[in-house]
């Protein structure tokens, strides 16, 4: 479904349940009656209120501890469990991405801020996910960026290789666990062209980690964006890191954005092949990318 911010600025609590309840089952979850109304489209809700919505609505459910469209009322358990889950899990790799975001950013002066997102943001991390990282880079450097992201985070996962994998954190040498998954540059921030609910929601769930302050003054500048989800004013992280030391910025030049474009989408092309006989794997990485676009790298044609 487009989800089109016009179409989503609901008039009634009802509505505006459903439509959050529908950005979070996109991403494959689902929240409490409390959780969901702190984060609720629109502005938030008191516990009761979002329970009365539900209740009131005809495709609404209440079940497991958690609200969800009753298309997905059977998925409820799974949900649940990987809610359940997610706690001791986040434990282990939380402080496995900050050690990696800090070592990210102090090899690469480009970078302006990362912040986790995904599962292990927002709820229901399994340790066989793979942590993903938003990140905002200097103009022209993209690519560079994400060959660098990715080769760090191969040599990082290599400590890692007896974690536990699925169809997508699974690779050849090391499990993947750190990935990026939205790429912006600084110059994409004034405006945004994405105004919709379901870039607001990105921004809303993600922890800022490196380049908070940047991000408060870039959402300052998107106000259709604090419109949808008035949440996002001041919106701070969890978690800080801070780096003393970064690399001299004279390392990678901008000479070097064409080649890592060219390496980065070799290898992306690469490991979308080795999922060639995964359908649930590549139709799970091209959910991500549709509600990524127009910022997602290497869109040109087929994955495969």
């Amino acid at each position: 479904m487009a989800l089109a911010r016009t179409d989503l600025v609901a008039p009634t609590a009802s509505e505006r349940v459903r439509a959050t309840a529908e950005l979070l089952e996109r991403r494959g979850y689902a929240l409490s009656a409390g959780r969901l109304g702190e984060i609720c489209l629109g502005g938030a809700l008191g516990v009761h209120e979002v329970r009365r919505a539900v209740a009131s609505s005809p495709d609404m459910v209440d079940i497991e501890g958690l609200v969800l469209s009753r298309r997905l009322a059977e998925r409820a358990p799974a949900i649940a469990g990987r809610a359940a889950r997610h706690g001791a899990s986040a434990e282990v790799y939380t402080p496995v991405a900050l050690e990696f975001i800090r070592r990210f950013v102090a090899a690469a002066p480009f970078v302006i801020s990362v912040s986790i997102a995904g599962s292990l943001a927002s709820g229901g991390f399994d340790l066989a996910d793979d942590v993903d990282l938003n990140l905002v880079v200097e103009d022209g450097y993209k690519h560079q960026a994400y060959v660098v992201l990715n080769v760090l985070g191969l040599l990082h996962a290599l400590r890692y290789r007896g974690k536990p994998v699925d169809d997508l954190s699974r690779r050849p040498l090391a499990p993947r666990l750190m990935t990026a998954n939205l790429v912006t540059e600084r110059s994409d921030w004034t405006p945004l062209a994405r105004q919709d609910a379901g870039m607001a929601f990105e921004l809303l769930v993600q922890e800022p980690v490196f380049g908070q302050d940047f991000l408060a003054g870039a959402l300052a500048a998107n106000p259709a964006l604090l419109e949808l989800f008035p949440q996002l004013a001041g919106r701070r992280g969890r978690w800080a890191v801070t780096v003393d030391r970064r690399a001299p910025r004279w390392l990678y030049p901008r000479l070097l954005e064409s080649p890592a474009r060219l390496l980065g989408e070799r290898a992306w092309r690469y490991m979308m092949w080795t999922r060639r006989h995964r359908p649930d794997a590549l139709r799970r990485v091209e959910l991500v990318r549709s509600t990524m676009r127009p910022y997602t790298l290497f869109d040109r044609g087929p994955a495969i």
